[in-house]
């Protein structure tokens, strides 16, 4: 058997856990590319490129960024906003972990206990998961990787995360802009962005969609 890769999938019914295949976590100032450990600029550059040569690229944003218990998640609520208008790209919150039964609208959030839903739903070809509480995130990156062929990103706070195809570690508001202006030369240089023309929708504190 040779190395294993944390690539899109469909990879199996029960993927197993990257950490269990030796996919290790990056050390400070790293990030991973397919569980291969890499400097951070490499991975902002591939990060962008992968982003903008999606179709549908989506960020999913989670508790830690979309409610404003802090500053600090102020300050990275408002640099991710910037971040999806410069791609552009979609937002879909994670705004709460609970499950959502019976009916689930994939449409409007992601569930984390049926992300794929989610993914296949809305056609996700490329998606950045950040602000979202480890437990959680390793969970839905490893459906996803499982059943779809969505490529994942995480921008974690702490270490990172082995199950994404890509991951950054101590992601800061700082390290947020660095990927958008990665974006943005990439653009200048003439890589042009693939996404599919959409109108970004909003939702209402009662769960409905506006606009």
């Amino acid at each position: 058997m040779g190395e294993y890769q944390v690539v899109a999938g469909p990879e199996a019914f029960l993927p197993p856990a990257a950490a269990s295949m030796g996919i290790t976590l990056p050390d400070p100032g790293q990030a991973h590319i397919e569980g291969r450990i890499v400097d951070e600029d490499e991975a902002y550059e591939h990060a962008a490129r992968k982003m903008l040569g999606a179709k549908v690229p989506t960020i999913f944003p989670g508790p830690l960024v979309l409610w404003k218990w802090n500053e600090k998640a102020a300050k990275k609520a408002q640099a991710i906003r910037e971040l999806a208008d410069s791609m552009p790209a979609r937002l879909i919150p994670m705004a709460d972990y609970r499950p959502k039964y019976p009916k689930i609208i994939p449409e409007l959030e992601i569930n984390p206990n049926h992300p794929n839903l989610t993914i296949w739903h809305n056609k996700i070809d490329v998606c950045i998961f950040i602000g979202v509480h480890c437990h959680q995130a390793n969970l839905a990156l490893k459906i996803i990787r499982g059943g779809t062929d969505c490529y994942t990103m995480a921008m974690c706070a702490q270490a990172g995360h082995e199950d994404a195809c890509l991951s950054f570690r101590d992601i800061s508001v700082e390290k947020i802009k660095k990927l958008q202006t990665t974006v943005e030369r990439l653009k200048k240089e003439g890589v042009e962005s693939q996404a599919l023309p959409f109108t970004q929708f909003r939702m209402s504190r009662q769960g409905r969609i506006e606009g």
